[in-house]
């Protein structure tokens, strides 16, 4: 007997919740470690991942860190609510769209709602933890939420390039 198929908007809950939930628990966990020794580096893997835990006041890459707090309030808590808002209502209304498009809006979403916990609930803070490179090349620290926007992006840009080519 064939099961029916699983609707869209459970894979879309489950992705969220998904997303949203590691992001949450591996920040806490890293606060709970990382954040007892926030100058301490971990490296593993020959030093291609460092942990190193640090509050970001800004947003990709701390651009925005040095904005006053009302300004950086109101660029980073309600212009990322408005948008994330916005994204929410596209998904919702294109509901139909190419389910890759779907997942990488949802990745997106996962991703800024993450960061937006974090903001809200410790004083417009985030919490990132990661790094990765190869000797002197790395990317800044970061997050479980930042590798879901990021994943988001290069999805859709992907299937946008695909069905233009």
């Amino acid at each position: 007997m064939a099961h029916p198929p699983i609707p869209r908007a459970t894979w879309l809950a489950l992705l969220l919740v998904t997303c949203i939930g590691c992001d949450q628990a591996t920040k806490s966990l890293a606060t709970q470690t990382l954040g007892q020794e926030p100058d301490q580096v971990h490296s593993y893997l020959g030093d291609t991942i460092r942990l190193q835990y640090a509050l970001n006041p800004g947003a990709f890459l701390g651009m925005g860190k040095n904005l006053a707090p009302r300004e950086r309030f109101a660029i980073l808590v309600l212009t990322n609510s408005l948008t994330m808002l916005a994204l929410a209502v596209v998904l919702a209304r294109n509901w139909q769209m190419a389910r890759l498009k779907l997942i990488a809006g949802a990745l997106i979403l996962s991703g800024g709602i993450g960061n937006l916990i974090d903001r809200i609930s410790n004083a417009g803070l985030v919490t990132d933890f990661m790094n990765v490179g190869i000797g002197p090349l790395r990317t800044g620290i970061f997050n479980v939420a930042d590798m879901a926007i990021m994943a988001g992006c290069g999805l859709y840009l992907w299937t946008w390039w695909r069905d233009d080519h």
